[in-house]
C-alpha cells in the first residue's frame, strides 16, 4: 500500500520530469527504446499531425524488454507505427542501442549517414525520461533544437497502465539519481533541480524505492 506522503512526493518527480515543451514542426521525430510502446504510438500521432516528415525509432533490447520485444525495441515502435498508419518510407531503424546516449548518438548518425538535414529534433521518450533525454542530447547533439515530448498522461494513469506503483516509482528515483549524477561524469548537461524535489527524492529512497538506482560505480544507461 502507498501512503498518501509517498505518492505525493513521487507526483511532485512526475511533474518535475515534464518538461511541457510546446511541440512544433521539427526536422525529424526520434522516438527511443523502451518497454512503452506508447512511445511509438506518441511518435505516430506527432507525424501525423505533420510535426516532422521522418522519424526514428531506435533501440536494442534490455533485461526489461527482451521477452516482451524480442525483435528489438525500435523494430517493435516500427511495426507498431506501421499499425497506425505511419508509411515505412518515413520510419528509420536504429536497432542497436542500449542506452540513451547511445540512443542520441547512434541516431545522429543514422540520419547523416541518410544525408537527411537536421536542425531540431522531438525526442519521444516515456513521460518520467523527459528531462534526462534532452539533458542528453543537449550534450550530445548541441547543434540542433530539441523539443521533449511524451504520450501526455497523469501519475496515476501510467501507474495504472504499468499496474505495478512501486515499480513506477522505483524509476523515478532512478531518473531523478541519473539527472543529478550523470552531468558530473560527462553524460548530460547539467540542469537545475529544485530543492524541494531534491528532498522528495531523498524521501522516496529513505522509504526503499531504490531498486533502479545506479551502483557506485556506473556506466551511462
Amino acid at each position: 500500500m502507498i501512503s498518501a506522503e509517498i505518492w505525493s512526493a513521487a507526483c511532485r518527480l512526475w511533474d518535475f520530469q515534464q518538461m511541457r515543451h510546446e511541440v512544433h514542426p521539427c526536422s525529424v521525430i526520434v522516438g527511443l527504446g523502451s518497454h512503452d510502446l506508447g512511445v511509438a504510438d506518441t511518435s505516430a500521432a506527432l507525424y501525423h499531425r505533420d510535426m516532422a516528415p521522418t522519424m526514428v525509432f531506435t533501440g536494442a533490447t534490455s533485461r526489461t524488454t527482451q521477452h516482451v520485444m524480442p525483435r528489438g525495441e525500435a523494430v517493435h515502435y516500427r511495426e507498431r507505427a506501421l499499425e497506425l498508419g505511419v508509411p515505412d518510407s518515413a520510419i528509420l531503424v536504429e536497432p542497436r542501442a542500449r542506452n540513451t546516449g547511445q540512443n542520441i548518438t547512434f541516431s545522429k548518425a543514422l540520419l547523416e549517414a541518410a544525408d537527411i538535414s537536421v536542425s531540431s529534433v522531438i525526442l519521444v521518450s516515456k513521460p518520467y525520461e523527459e528531462r534526462r533525454v534532452y539533458a542528453t542530447a543537449r550534450k550530445l547533439w548541441p547543434e540542433v533544437e530539441i523539443v521533449s515530448a511524451s504520450t501526455p498522461m497523469t501519475f496515476e494513469e501510467y501507474v495504472d497502465s504499468i499496474g505495478d506503483p512501486a515499480l513506477v516509482i522505483d524509476m523515478l528515483v532512478g531518473s531523478l539519481q541519473r539527472l543529478l549524477v550523470y552531468p558530473q561524469q560527462g553524460f548530460m548537461i547539467e540542469l537545475p533541480v529544485p530543492a524541494d524535489i531534491i528532498a522528495a527524492y531523498e524521501r522516496l529512497r529513505a522509504a526503499g524505492f531504490v531498486s533502479r538506482l545506479l551502483p557506485a560505480s556506473t556506466s551511462p544507461q
